[in-house]
């Protein structure tokens, strides 16, 4: 796969469907020696399985990996590769331990860490969930001095710039944002400042960093609205709470998106009952439990607003959809 390529490109492996005995071969030599350059050693004697997929666009490699205890060695004949990129391995469950430069460190449950991948390295996976992100060095040369020193350094999963760069990869990193050149650079732009923060525990210079942070707030405010507006008592003061912001701060992180905080919820809510209302399997439910399902607590409310975004009442609309001669 080229590092380089500016469009997006998507790998996925998996032993699953394969036979016992092929498993371990072809994950050696298809995933380990022909994409992540790297030798694989199984910990366990028990039947081989693992599930990977590695996406990448413009030097920036993601890979979540979830399987078997193994081991990842990158020797001295891996590095044949020229790949200068610097490694992030986040390990999201289980235990991971990493060495490199005569240093051990062992990660605790979404501790991550930077390795250099121009150099030998080893990380061992224990059964969980494996994270890693790799960067092209010399975007991180740009945004902090030194980018040597700050490998093999564990960063704490208590760290916000940790928490707001896995929550920006969460929702950016994907075929469809990606697809736009313009929000292509923006995006990738932002996860380098965001890696930079997270490695650095400091804002790297440049006026990006700064649009960085926000815009990662940005989307880990809207995703965890996102999962939550079915709760009726979801407000700005509990999701700033839950996010470590202001609710003011958080106020005018949405207003960026041309919405108010009730707008934005209301339109939440308002969406999910009008899937709710129109399918084949719904028609059963009262319109009063529907209103209620999707998180509002009076229905005149919810009847009003309802009418006001879709030109009916929830009511009529559904009979509409059902007979539409």
């Amino acid at each position: 796969m080229c590092k380089d390529a500016a469009e997006f490109v998507s790998h996925h492996f998996s032993t699953r469907e394969l036979p016992e005995r092929m498993r371990l071969p072809l994950w050696r030599d298809y995933f380990g020696r022909g994409l992540v350059h790297a030798e694989i050693e199984p910990l366990s004697k028990a039947p081989f399985q693992a599930d990977a997929t590695l996406q990448a666009i413009r030097g920036l490699r993601k890979l979540a990996l979830r399987g078997s205890s193994m081991r990842f060695k990158r020797l001295r004949a891996n590095l044949a590769d020229g790949d200068d990129s610097i490694g992030i391995v986040v390990c999201s469950l289980g235990k991971c331990q990493l060495s490199q430069r005569g240093r051990e460190i062992d990660l605790r449950t979404g501790d991550a860490i930077a390795i250099l991948h121009s150099e030998i390295a080893t990380v061992t996976y224990v059964d969980g969930l494996l994270f890693g992100l790799a960067v092209p060095r010399e975007e991180l040369a740009e945004r902090v001095t030194n980018v040597e020193r700050l490998t093999m350094r564990p960063v704490s999963h208590r760290t916000e710039a940790l928490r707001l760069l896995m929550a920006y990869l969460k929702s950016t990193f994907n075929e469809n944002v990606l697809a736009a050149p313009n929000l292509r650079d923006a995006v990738v732009a932002h996860i380098h400042d965001l890696v930079a923060i997270a490695i650095s525990a400091c804002l790297p210079f440049g006026e990006s960093s700064t649009s960085a942070v926000v815009a990662a707030r940005h989307t880990a405010v809207l995703d965890y609205i996102a999962a939550h507006f079915q709760e009726p008592g979801l407000s700005v003061q509990t999701v700033a709470r839950c996010q470590g912001i202001s609710p003011r701060y958080l106020q005018r992180l949405i207003a960026s998106s041309g919405s108010s905080f009730t707008g934005y919820v209301n339109e939440l809510r308002l969406q999910q009952a009008l899937k709710l209302l129109t399918e084949s399997n719904g028609g059963a439910q009262r319109i009063s439990d529907i209103a209620l399902q999707v998180g509002f607590s009076d229905v005149s409310h919810f009847n009003r607003l309802f009418r006001a975004r879709f030109g009916d009442s929830p009511r009529n609309l559904r009979f509409a959809r059902r007979d539409p001669c």
